[in-house]
């Protein structure tokens, strides 16, 4: 099972401090994906940037669980909260190939069809 928290953080001498309440998590083995903020988004009122960021992050982590094969392209379509369509033309933006096959698994299933 699959479950995600956000928050935000500053480094501190290169460590990530993890909120407290989170402290169940820290003997879990996780999966990091950092998102840095220009200095012109962090000089926005944080009730403007917290959908953004939210929506973003959202889309980020869907295409990335798709790209590692973890989920279907629907469901990953589903989480970003987008159609299939929206999701590939995302897909395209985020340079994440919209094809789960390896050209040798390709390869081998074009063979069978002989």
């Amino acid at each position: 099972m699959q479950e995600a928290i956000e928050f935000t953080s500053d480094l501190h001498n290169g460590m990530i401090p993890i909120p407290e309440r989170y402290k169940d998590w820290f003997k879990k083995p996780v999966k990091v994906i950092l998102l840095t903020m220009d200095s012109l988004h962090q000089k926005l009122d944080s009730t403007e940037l917290t959908p953004q960021l939210t929506e973003e992050m959202r889309v980020a982590a869907a295409a990335k669980w798709y790209e590692l094969g973890k989920i279907s392209q629907e469901k990953a379509a589903e989480i970003a909260g987008l159609n299939r369509e929206e999701f590939l033309l995302t897909l395209s933006r985020l340079q994440v190939s919209p094809f789960q096959y390896t050209v040798q698994e390709i390869e081998e299933e074009l063979r069978d069809v002989h």
